[in-house]
């Protein structure tokens, strides 16, 4: 069996916690692997040879920090296809969604390359008499991303780049089920001219976590995962005065209007709610069709959708839709939710807990299921399901179906479907989410924008990747300067206003 390391001062290193967890292949079943979990002095080493490091690359100019951006670019495309294995061997995502995974995390590198741009600070002369002002960006120091298991490519990049383009060094603590893909980028990063020490990979479980929280090195947090952690997060790296952006939970919803085309929306709710087995946090998890009978239609063009559905291993080739999802515990969960919403009374359409795939039957595969007359009050609704599930919640009118959005506690992602420019308009205008599409199912935005949601899907004033993330990973400097042209007489005691 392979035993996984960690990655410190440009090499990878054997864990000496004697402490381990297993990395499962999610369609088998089967160990494969298995991770150290750091120790706390494991992990205080490698940030003091990160801050060491860091002061270098500090004052490495922005031109060329983003030069090793380029070449981690470059590398990144060259090794495509072995990342997305990767991606694939731990996580069970198909072929074709694993290199989405690595590509929207390059999209991020490409920006990242721009650096000096979006370091640039401001000045104004004569803002007082003789007195110059400007400001300028400088790095914080250390920084640390904690990083979940859905995106193992997408969601490392986008903390690292822009934290490492900024002239910080990076603690990166990758999700103990999906830890490979972080350790070759670290590989990559190191090929592509970063120095050593600069980023360091460390596998850990909550031991790991309150140590970043903890050491007072670490000058900012981002973390993704689940609303309960991210709050914890939040709460604690405040509390010991660091910067923290946490993204947690969602519930996204689509409202489908009367006059949307129906075949367009069924197959935006098709890839949305079952792309990646559900695993998204920008999953389309609650369908919203407006009137009875645009519900009814919606059913109608979903149900030969969902069953011709192929559910598989990735090894099956490009045509299987989506593979296992993470973890038998993952699976049991889903089912039970499920169960919970025909007990709720809730109508299941498709039933996919007694899915099983010949050969594959130890591992962690759902068949998808669709809902209709989903209420609020019933548990499916309330959970963040984290699968392939879709709920259908009937309304009589847009501003009925607005409000479910607007009440619900959680505020990642929406989206609508319609042909009226002026509801859609009014819609984007009004709801109360932070990433929204007319049209389009999976509002993620270009990497050139920011990414973040609102309400319990997000704490933290700052969003990820984009400007944002440059404004998170600097603080300004501010500096009132003033030259003297000659001797000046006597001194002023008093407070001056600049006049």
């Amino acid at each position: 069996m392979q035993e996984l390391t960690h990655y410190i001062n440009g090499e990878m290193v054997k864990g000496t916690s004697g402490r381990f967890t297993d990395v499962y292949n999610p369609a088998t079943g089967e160990v494969q692997a298995k991770v150290p979990l750091a120790t706390i002095e494991e992990l205080n080493k490698a940030i003091e040879d990160a801050a060491e490091a860091q002061v270098a690359w500090a004052n490495t100019n922005p031109q060329r920090r983003a030069r090793v951006m380029m070449k981690f670019g470059a590398l990144i495309n060259e090794h495509m296809e072995e990342l997305a294995e990767l991606v694939s061997k731990e996580h069970g995502k198909t072929i074709p969604d694993a290199k989405g995974d690595v590509q929207r995390g390059l999209e991020v590198v490409e920006v990242c390359m721009g650096a000096p741009s979006l370091l640039k600070g401001e000045y104004m002369d004569n803002g007082g008499p003789g007195i110059d002002l400007y400001a300028m960006r400088q790095a914080l120091g250390v920084v640390a991303g904690i990083t979940p298991f859905n995106f193992p490519a997408m969601i490392p990049l986008w903390k690292m780049a822009p934290a490492i383009a900024c002239g910080n060094a990076m603690i990166l603590k990758p999700s103990e089920r999906c830890p490979s893909t972080s350790l070759r980028l670290a590989e990559l990063l190191t090929e592509a001219g970063l120095p050593k020490g600069v980023l360091q990979v460390i596998n850990g479980d909550k031991e790991v976590v309150d140590g970043i929280l903890d050491n007072e090195t670490i000058q900012a947090v981002g973390f993704v995962g689940s609303t309960p952690i991210a709050q914890y997060i939040y709460g604690r790296a405040a509390t010991n005065g660091k910067r923290a952006q946490c993204f947690g939970g969602a519930k996204n919803h689509m409202i489908i209007m009367p006059d949307a085309d129906m075949d367009k929306a069924a197959d935006a709710l098709i890839g949305a709610g079952y792309g990646a087995a559900g695993e998204r946090c920008m999953a389309i998890s609650v369908a919203v069709p407006v009137g009875q009978e645009t519900a009814d239609k919606l059913i109608e063009k979903l149900v030969p959708r969902i069953e011709k559905l192929k559910v598989g291993p990735y090894t099956a080739g490009d045509d299987v839709d989506y593979g296992p999802v993470i973890t038998a515990a993952s699976k049991e969960r889903i089912n039970k939710l499920i169960t919970s919403g025909v007990e709720q009374g809730a109508d299941l359409v498709i039933d996919g807990r007694d899915f099983s795939l010949q050969g594959y039957e130890n591992g962690f595969f759902c068949g998808p299921s669709l809902f209709d007359n989903v209420t609020p009050d019933m548990e499916i609704y309330k959970e963040e399901i984290f699968g392939p599930v879709l709920s259908t919640v009937r309304t009589e009118n847009y501003e009925e179906a607005l409000d479910l959005i607007m009440t619900n506690n959680y505020g990642n992602g929406t989206a609508i479907y319609t042909a009226d420019g002026d509801t859609a308009r009014d819609f984007a205008h009004r709801v109360n989410v932070g990433m929204v599409g007319i049209n389009f199912p999976i509002p993620v935005p270009l990497s050139y924008f920011s990414f973040g949601g609102w309400k319990k899907s997000a704490f933290g004033d700052l969003n990820q990747y984009g400007p944002d993330a440059f404004k998170f990973y600097t603080k300004t400097k501010t500096v009132t300067a003033r030259w003297f042209s000659g001797i000046k007489d006597g001194a002023a005691l008093n407070f001056k206003a600049m006049d």
